[in-house]
Order: structure tokens, then sequence, then C-alpha cells
């Protein structure tokens, strides 16, 4: 079992008023991966190394795909590889949280079936994977008949952000300044178990944990825009961006479960904790670091760069 430092559960406490921090938030969907646990390790030795707490969020809004089995795993595998945490905070909780947000936030309901979507995307001048604004302007007439077609089968509509913008510029640590488009995205999905969506809630919950310091995947730059629009909607602080490359496997593909032995209780069974973290160190141009705490002595953000690892196994 991890060390109690690192289990400590989330109290209620005046956070703007504490030292700002920097987070890690897996969805506990499974064992987290050689590339997961590398970011994490990331994300902690920035936070560390920069004077900030570092806090977990376990981001289980999608009730479909999450577990608390999987969550404690998750838990006892970052505190094995060496990182310990001032606080965790499990969405789950959170609903009041995201239900007074979203009241202060311009929006509108979504009737719309992903493949009604799909369809629109494919018209002339759309723009692929954008949401086109299908149900923003509808009258209240065809608002009423769409939500009665969909109470009829035991379903709620989506609700959207009614976006002002169409594109929002963030400043990543890495990767510079990056402008992204805003689309009128989802706030809390829809169907027969709505759900908050990942967008809201990162947002709300970055606020909430005086998070200034966001380490994660490069795949996620392009969400930055919205969610740092979000947090300007919400008068909340934007911020500091670090997208650290993904870690692939042989094929140049992202790492996944598939892959082989890539969690870290799979590696254990040929090898230990020191092997592990001397591979991600490695990985990120450090010989010969075998600890997280070594790791901490020698980081240095700036050295990071933008060029993907590839996991050798």
């Amino acid at each position: 079992m991890p060390h109690a430092r690192g289990l400590r559960e989330t109290r209620a406490i005046d956070w703007a008023a504490m030292t700002p921090a920097g987070r890690y938030a897996p969805s506990p969907s499974g064992d987290l991966h050689f590339g997961n646990l590398r970011t994490a390790l990331i994300a902690w030795l920035a936070a560390r190394g920069s004077g900030r707490r570092f806090v977990l969020r376990v981001e289980d809004v999608d009730t479909q795909r999450s577990s608390a089995e999987s969550a404690q795993r998750q838990l006892e595998d970052l505190a094995t590889l060496g990182l310990d945490w001032d606080e965790v905070l499990y969405q789950h909780d959170r609903d009041a949280a995201y239900e007074a947000a979203l009241e202060t936030l311009p929006y509108y309901e979504c009737y719309c079936s992903r493949k009604d979507i799909q369809e629109a995307s494919r018209a002339p001048h759309a723009i692929p994977g954008q949401y086109p604004g299908t149900c923003r302007e509808l009258s209240r007439a065809a608002r009423a008949s769409k939500r009665a077609e969909l109470a009829a089968q035991g379903r709620v509509p989506a609700l959207r952000l009614r976006a002002e913008v169409s594109e929002f510029t963030v400043h990543d640590a890495l990767h510079g300044d990056y402008t992204g488009e805003v689309d009128d995205f989802i706030l809390r999905r829809g169907g027969q178990a709505p759900d908050w969506a990942y967008n809201l809630a990162v947002v709300v919950d970055d606020g909430f944990q005086g998070v200034d310091q966001v380490v994660r995947g490069d795949d996620l730059l392009t969400s930055a825009p919205r969610q740092a629009y979000l947090a300007t909607l919400l008068g909340l602080h934007v911020p500091e961006y670090i997208h650290v490359p993904l870690v692939l496997n042989a094929e140049g593909k992202r790492l996944a479960k598939r892959d082989g032995a890539v969690t870290l209780r799979e590696l254990l069974e040929t090898r230990s904790v020191g092997d592990v973290v001397e591979a991600m160190a490695a990985g990120l141009g450090y010989e010969g670091v075998r600890s997280a705490d070594e790791f901490l002595e020698v980081f240095e953000l700036g050295r990071l760069g933008t060029e993907p690892s590839v996991f050798e196994g």
C-alpha cells in the first residue's frame, strides 16, 4: 500500500490562500502504463522542483469507464514509483461545484446525436471535428419538440457552451504560443446517463485545487485553448501549460496496453523500480538516475524537448 502521506483525502481548505500547485489527473479506467507514469513523474518533478504543491485528481466523471478499484491501483502505483502528493480529489464528489459553475455560463441544449454531428461535419466549408452549431439558434418551439422526443426515449439533451470566440491562444512552456479552435463544446453530456464533460470538470477542479501548472501529454495541447477560454469565463487563472511528448511503441504509434508488459506491475515482474525510473529518465536525456528523489535533484524543466521517445520494453 502507498505511504500515508500519499493517500490523504481532500479536506475543506482555502486553496487560494495556499501555495500554487501542479497536478496529475488520471482517468481510472485501468492500470497506468509506462507513458502515463512518465508523465506523472514529470508533473511531480515540475511541481516539486518549483516549490509547488503536488496534487492528484481522480477524473472519474465518466461513470461507464471508471472504477474505484482502478483508482486505488493507480494511486498505489504512483506511490510505488516514488511520488508523494498533498491532496487527492475525486471528481465524483464534485457535482455541486460543476452545477454551480454551469449556472454562471452561457449554454444551450443540444439534441444532436453523434451521427448528426458527423454528417454535418461533412458539409461544404465545415471544419472536421468541430460542432457546427446546429442547435444554437433553434426556436423555443423547436427546442420543446426535440426535448420531448428525447424524453420519450428516456434521454436528456447535452448542454453546450455558447462560445463567443472561434479561437483562443495559450502559451505552452515547450511549444510556445498556440492558437486553437474554440467551438460550442459540451459542458454536460446527454443521453440516458448524463455525465459532466471533461472540459468543464478539469477547469473547475484546477481552479479549486489552486493548480497553476498543468503537465500532461502533448496529445491534449489542442484542448488547452478551449479550457483556457472557459477558465477566463469563470474568472479563473489560466495555468502554465507544459505539454510533454508521448512515449511511442516500436511502430511509432502511441504506447498502449496492447503493446505488452507496459504497466508498472507488469514491468516489476522482471525489473526493479529503479530500473523503471532509470528508463524513464534516460528517455528524457538523464543517465544513471534510479529514483524519483534522485531525479528531482538534477531535473531541469528547460531540458525537456518536444520529440517523443520509444518504449523498448
